[in-house]
């Protein structure tokens, strides 16, 4: 059970986190410096940073159960992390940095125009707060019974806090506490893995009994594209996915932009992907521990009917020494306060930028403040609407991300390498990006739609497909649709 020293692991961790962003407010003299750390952060922290951003507490809690229920194949999305930090440091992070650009979006005008730039800023605001949403929920569902609280209440502990340090502590409070919610969430799942392996008779145990129940099956060279757990699809495909999210998010472009040079901000970028791999690499291990532990040694009786997602919070409450559970329970919290700080930042700095187009000073800084809290305040209540979605939870997320990710992509692409386009070629690619992903997804909360090749492609695939036809359709439109027939958007 969660007991007193468990409450004060868990209350000294949200103190530290509202003690950082305090201290980081004392810098805070202008818009660059609030939203981007003026531009000297060190590159360290700022790798630390971005794995602490990718990583969600759904991470946390959905890999252990993956390789759970059935092995580690989807480790090889770290192939197409590989691939797309590549791509990153050669072709995203040199443009974005050359640009003279305070934001993402910003490009997008400079090649296009400002009914570009803010139709991407708009998409890209969609994506993230239904993503908050879901992010702030899922993990709530393990909280609650842990403490012993309404789900509302364990997603209001989360979102409350984080909007309190990234109001007041601006993007340093941001980076920082990223930090150390790295560290208390790896450190949490390098203990849950000790005593693990310890229950089970030790690491070299551990890894033969693994190995004979298939646990630590990784790699499928099937050329199947409706198998999501191969490394055609999880590795190679999933690259498109990394590389709209490192290079087109304005989480992951803010703190490209932190960094004092190119050099600094590529180091961040590939120090973000080993860490990535070494998180990968420890859940998924745990994953296979939790098994080995409850199926094949029969350390401890699971009870009856317990779903493959609640094995790992079951452990954290029954296997765990108290204050230790306590520990754990802030990995789980600090993984959902590091999304939802990074998200509602970045919102802030993209709405102040990209849809309103402000110069920056003071009353921007101001505003991007009070953007802060409302963006929290919708990513919460995200959440809330999330609650009432629970069958189609993962089903959502993917979709969503799949319908927001490839056509931001596109937008990039086409700038770098197609920059004479019209707006309106633009646009309408993108839009038909879009909808090109309802011939292979169902659309959420219309249960009754059955998509006409459903079957086709899996997950992986989406954002390759809506950005493909996105760059492909506004080449078309442009060269087709006569020039004198378009009233260029402005």
């Amino acid at each position: 059970m969660f007991g007193a020293i468990d409450w004060f692991v868990l209350a000294a961790y949200w103190s530290i986190s509202v003690f950082i962003g305090l201290r980081a407010a004392r810098k805070n003299r202008s818009f660059k410096d609030y939203m981007l750390g003026g531009g000297s952060m060190p590159w360290i922290p700022v790798g630390i940073s971005l794995i602490a951003t990718s990583v969600s507490a759904t991470t946390l809690l959905g890999v252990p159960a993956d390789v759970f229920d059935v092995d580690m194949t989807f480790i090889m999305t770290n192939v197409g992390s590989f691939l797309s930090i590549l791509v990153i440091g050669w072709l995203f992070i040199p443009r974005l940095r050359s640009c003279g650009i305070q934001s993402a979006y910003e490009l997008l005008e400079k090649s296009f125009s400002r009914s570009v730039r803010r139709v991407a800023a708009v998409f890209y605001a969609m994506h993230l707060v239904l993503r908050t949403g879901i992010l702030l929920f899922a993990p709530s569902l393990v909280l609650a019974p842990i403490l012993q609280i309404p789900v509302g209440a364990a997603i209001l502990i989360s979102s409350v806090a984080a909007i309190l340090y990234t109001w007041y502590g601006g993007f340093r409070a941001v980076v920082w506490t990223d930090v150390m919610q790295f560290l208390v969430f790896f450190g949490g799942g390098i203990i849950a893995l000790f005593i693990l392996a310890n229950g089970i008779g030790g690491f070299g145990e551990l890894v033969v009994l693994a190995g004979e129940a298939g646990k630590s099956n990784w790699f499928s060279a099937s050329l199947d594209p409706s198998n999501a757990r191969t490394l055609l699809s999880a590795g190679i495909v999933y690259a498109v996915l990394e590389i709209a999210i490192r290079g087109c998010d304005q989480q992951f472009v803010q703190r490209y932009l932190s960094c004092k040079d190119v050099k600094a901000a590529n180091r961040s970028s590939v120090l973000s992907m080993v860490l990535g791999l070494v998180v990968s690499l420890l859940f998924y291990w745990l994953g296979a521990a939790l098994f080995v532990y409850y199926r094949v040694k029969n350390a401890s009786p699971l009870p009856e009917n317990l779903g493959v997602n609640d094995v790992f919070p079951y452990f954290i409450v029954n296997g765990l020494p108290s204050g230790l559970t306590g520990l754990l329970v802030a990995a789980i919290f600090a993984a959902a306060m590091s999304s939802i700080s990074s998200a509602i930042h970045a919102l802030g700095n993209t709405m102040e930028k990209d849809v309103l187009c402000k110069t920056t000073g003071q009353e921007s800084m101001f505003r991007a403040k009070m953007w802060i809290v409302l963006w929290g305040v919708c990513g919460t209540f995200a959440a809330f609407i999330a609650a009432s979605q629970v069958g189609s939870l993962l089903k959502n997320a993917l979709f969503f991300t799949g319908l927001f990710t490839g056509p931001l992509l596109a937008l990039f692409l086409l700038s770098f390498f197609a920059p004479y386009l019209r707006s309106f070629s633009v646009l309408s690619g993108v839009v038909c990006g879009m909808l090109s992903l309802l011939l292979f997804n169902g659309i959420p909360f219309i249960p009754s739609y059955a998509p006409p090749m459903g079957e086709v492609f899996s997950w992986p695939w989406n954002p390759l497909i809506s950005c493909t036809v996105s760059v492909w359709l506004a080449l078309c439109v442009d060269f087709v649709v006569p020039r004198k027939v378009v009233n260029e958007v402005v």
